[in-house]
């Protein structure tokens, strides 16, 4: 990095914590200083050009800004939960993957960050959530006419799992599904949540496809396994997030290798297929490889997420470099204007 970059460094966005070069809206330093920044606002220009001046660069200063017509015409984003900044959505081509812990642990992580996290679980044939939080037999509260979401582990969490009676199956049509999941969305007291992590169905249906025309998506997380038909199955998932213009946050690979609970080794036992050939055809990268630990299994099965109760064990340390990873690239997507899946149509 340069010595005019260094300095820069200190030039901090208007409204958020990152700097105007870690954002990467520096474009050129020499022979004059060249910025290129998501806001049409011109206060938020004239704020960073002062910055700049305070530190004696003796450079001239270009700023470029989006055009203000196209700015005005951009459709507006429909959010039927408008209380929360961002939604994660976490999504696997099939099912199996361990996508329900992987929402769960992410949340949870988050949450220890400092920030309002909520969880919603979206999978309306399996919601596993409440189990695995410890929380099937607690009911939720009705507050006026809304659903009061359950406080457990530092977060928010509403699933259709604790609306039902145990055990009792749902065969729903298409409708009833999108029907059920914008409720969950529109009629559940949500707090002002920094991030809503949704749980999602496996696969690419009428779900998915709800959730994208009810809320902006600020990201999307795919949750996969190292076999070959488990990443055939990735594809698909990571081609929806394309089709439903969600940008791609990474994929978070579960089973990646087992943990000897004796030596504290991990073996590679399933292998790994995801090469560089599969990420780039995606622009998509490995936010995690997740190993086999019997802490997790444990953990699911008795309400006990590793992330809370075993904070210092492999997985549980990792899934706390992920949700970190994870908090940037939402504060690097805002900076840019935010998640945009407005107006999406199904295909015919």
């Amino acid at each position: 990095m340069n010595e005019i970059l260094e300095k820069l460094q200190s030039v901090i966005y208007p409204g958020f914590k990152k700097s105007i070069v870690e954002f990467g809206f520096v474009k050129q330093t020499e022979p004059k200083i060249i910025l290129e920044i998501p806001s049409s606002n011109p206060q938020i220009a004239n704020t960073i050009k002062n910055d700049i001046e305070k530190l004696n660069l003796n450079k001239e200063i270009e700023i470029i800004t989006p055009n203000l017509q196209d700015t005005q015409e951009k459709p507006k984003k429909q959010n039927i939960a408008p209380q929360i900044k961002n939604f994660v959505m976490v999504s696997s081509g099939k099912g199996g993957v361990g996508k329900s812990t992987t929402t769960l642990n992410l949340a949870i992580s988050m949450a220890k960050l400092g920030k309002k996290v909520g969880l919603l679980d979206a999978d309306i044939y399996g919601p596993n959530i409440p189990r695995m939080l410890g929380e099937q037999n607690t009911k939720p509260q009705i507050i006026g006419q809304k659903l009061s979401p359950i406080l457990t582990h530092g977060i928010e969490m509403v699933s259709m799992g604790v609306l039902v009676e145990a055990g009792q199956s749902l065969i729903w049509r298409g409708a009833m599904i999108m029907g059920a999941i914008k409720q969950l969305l529109s009629d559940v007291a949500w707090s002002d949540l920094d991030v809503l992590f949704i749980d999602m169905p496996p696969g690419t249906g009428d779900a998915q496809l709800t959730i994208a025309q009810s809320i902006p998506i600020t990201l999307g997380i795919c949750v996969t396994t190292p076999q070959i038909v488990a990443l055939d199955d990735t594809k698909r998932s990571l081609d929806m997030f394309e089709k439903l213009h969600i940008t791609i946050g990474g994929i978070i690979e579960n089973m990646s290798g087992f943990v000897c609970p004796e030596c504290k080794s991990e073996h590679e036992i399933f292998g790994s297929n995801i090469n560089d050939e599969f990420l780039n055809q995606y622009s998509t990268k490995i936010l995690a490889k997740i190993p086999i630990e019997p802490s997790i299994r444990l953990g699911g099965d008795s309400g006990k997420p590793i992330s809370f109760y075993a904070p210092n064990s492999i997985s549980a340390k990792k899934y706390e470099t992920t949700a970190y990873e994870i908090w940037e690239q939402i504060e690097k997507i805002n900076a840019s204007g935010g998640a945009d899946n407005s107006q999406i149509q199904p295909e015919s």
